[in-house]
């Protein structure tokens, strides 16, 4: 793919838009500042339902925020607006099912994978598609059957749009932090084992990953070009994996595979934060603070023009 300076970009400028804190950075807050309650097991936990929750209100009543529920063990959780759910030493056996408004993704406490994490399209100024689409059709560490043996969902956290979770296994743990948001640092997976962990991200069926013509840098998505007005408009949709105290060993144009430290993480990246010209993440691998992450402080680059997958 060739990287010579392109000419202007005849396509209408991507319309402005206020700059984001970044998610992550938030839940990260979120994680550490909040104590946990335990519970006994998974019970009824609906809006104004039983559970354990606890905070004021202040819930935003924008028909564009996030709203996540978790399923988990046939118990739907799902806090009202300002209000948390929380859950300690649950033992798990079946899968764990996260939906939001913008997000949606399964957790599979048997392989400690992520699978179908989807953009919903719901109608946002930030949505990247307008109908639901998977991005990532999973996100695996490579485990062995007696690392995986005894899953427990050590914690589960929903607050509005947040969520952060631990699943325990024999040989260590897996931390899932997501923000239902439809753009933005709104994923990220820790493992903690005695050494590094092979985790391998394998893309939705509509999306590639290709070079970005404007900042050499590789980042994933679906070609289609953004919309600027009407009833379909969308931005363009670009992702990128977003590394801390990783590498890749491998990529295909739908596919690619890390060897990610304990402590470290894997995380994922979408809209203008993922086409940045920004420097790569630190090798923070404890109590990463805000300064670890993009600021939004950097240029915004058009949107890649034709991108061709990689082979």
């Amino acid at each position: 793919m060739s990287h010579r300076p392109r000419p202007a970009d005849p396509r209408p400028a991507r319309p402005s838009r206020p700059r984001r804190v970044r998610s992550l950075t938030v839940l990260a807050a979120l994680a550490t500042t909040v104590a946990l309650t335990a519970t006994a097991g998974p019970a009824s936990a609906g809006k104004g339902g039983e559970g354990e929750t606890e905070g004021g209100g202040g819930g935003t009543t924008s028909a564009t925020a996030g709203d996540y529920a978790v399923t988990v063990g046939g118990s739907t959780y799902d806090p009202a607006p300002g209000k948390d759910v929380k859950l300690k030493d649950v033992a798990v056996a079946g899968k764990v099912t996260v939906t939001g408004r913008h997000t949606s993704f399964v957790i599979d406490p048997a392989t400690l994978g992520v699978y179908d994490y989807t953009l919903t399209g719901a109608a946002s100024p930030e949505r990247m598609v307008t109908k639901p689409t998977v991005v990532f059709a999973s996100k695996v560490p490579t485990l062995t059957a007696a690392q995986l043996q005894r899953p427990v969902l050590e914690q589960l956290e929903v607050r509005d749009a947040n969520l952060v979770a631990i699943i325990s296994v024999a040989g260590g743990k897996l931390k899932i932090q997501a923000k239902d948001a439809p753009q933005g640092g709104i994923f990220q997976m820790e493992p903690e084992f005695a050494g590094p962990v092979e985790v391998t991200h394998t893309l939705g069926p509509s999306l590639f990953y290709f070079v970005n013509s404007y900042t050499g840098k590789i980042n994933f998505g679906d070609g289609v070009d953004a919309v600027a007005s009407g009833a379909g408009a969308h931005q363009m949709l670009l992702g990128k994996d977003s590394p801390q105290v990783a590498t890749k060993l491998s990529q295909t144009g739908t596919s690619t595979r890390w060897s990610v430290a304990s402590g470290g993480r894997m995380g994922g990246v979408l809209g203008e934060d993922a086409i940045e010209l920004s420097a790569g993440a630190t090798s923070c691998t404890s109590q990463c603070q805000a300064q670890n992450r993009i600021r939004g402080s950097v240029p915004v680059p058009p949107d890649p023009t034709d991108p061709t997958p990689l082979p």
